[in-house]
């Protein structure tokens, strides 16, 4: 069984999305693997708007939580992808993964006179993510 962790700062937004769709990808797929996230500094709180585009796509992240680093078997995974320029500098180097940096904007952060140019900015990077994270799913042996 192989061991993916995805990692970001609060582990609020991108890295739940990703852990969303490792989850339904590997299942999709038949892929024997264990899904994680996690955050370096975790915000307590997955972010509504990430609840409410992933359900658009099909996906519930609503019973997920946000943890830290610590609350995962770091040690154990085969790969650690981080999605942000702050977890890929603090994120624990782990002996033997596989790591990969993704990058990606915090759509948390996007000052939008109106939800709806909030919610665009989540599902642009949602589609990122679910891009990435199937993937990656698929090239799992």
């Amino acid at each position: 069984m192989k061991k993916i962790a995805f990692i970001c700062t609060g582990n609020s937004a991108r890295s739940q999305m990703a852990e969303g769709y490792g989850k339904y990808f590997a299942k999709l797929y038949g892929k024997d693997v264990e899904i994680y996230s996690a955050g370096s500094n975790p915000s307590g709180y997955i972010h509504p708007l990430a609840i409410k585009v992933m359900a658009e796509d099909g996906i519930d992240i609503s019973q997920q939580y946000s943890k830290h680093i610590n609350e995962i078997p770091i040690n154990e995974v085969d790969y650690v992808i981080t999605l942000c320029g702050d977890a890929a500098e603090t994120c624990p180097v782990v002996p033997g993964a596989k790591t990969e940096h993704w990058g990606l904007p915090d759509p948390a952060r996007v000052i939008g006179p109106t939800e709806d140019a909030k919610l665009q900015a989540f599902r642009k990077i949602r589609d990122q993510i679910k891009e990435k994270v199937e993937r990656l799913i698929k090239e799992i042996e």
